[in-house]
């Protein structure tokens, strides 16, 4: 089992815009529908306010590498990272589960 954990937080050159970060947040909740071979998928909102941390985390598992990489290539995913890199940057990190 690979597990895919990616933290997001707002452009620091953008400014807060509630309706669009309220609507990207929920197309990524909705990728899970799109993405039937994901085992885990739970996007969660941060609830501390301090610098070091970042707005939410989409924590996600897949079969294999194979299934991550089939993830990362599909369009809906595809289609949602272009827009999500217009208001949010992200630190990622996969690992394989003990």
């Amino acid at each position: 089992m690979i597990r895919h954990l990616v933290m997001f937080r707002r452009l620091r050159d953008i400014a807060a815009q509630r309706e669009i970060e309220a609507s990207l947040v929920e197309r990524m909740r909705g990728l899970s529908g799109q993405i039937d071979f994901a085992r885990t998928w739970r996007l969660s909102a941060n609830e501390l306010d301090r610098p070091i941390c970042w707005d939410y985390v989409l924590e996600s598992a897949f079969d294999d590498r194979a299934a991550v990489q089939r993830f990362l290539q599909h369009p809906a995913h595809v289609a949602l990272a272009a827009e999500l890199r217009t208001y949010f940057e992200w630190a990622v990190c996969d690992y394989t589960e003990a």
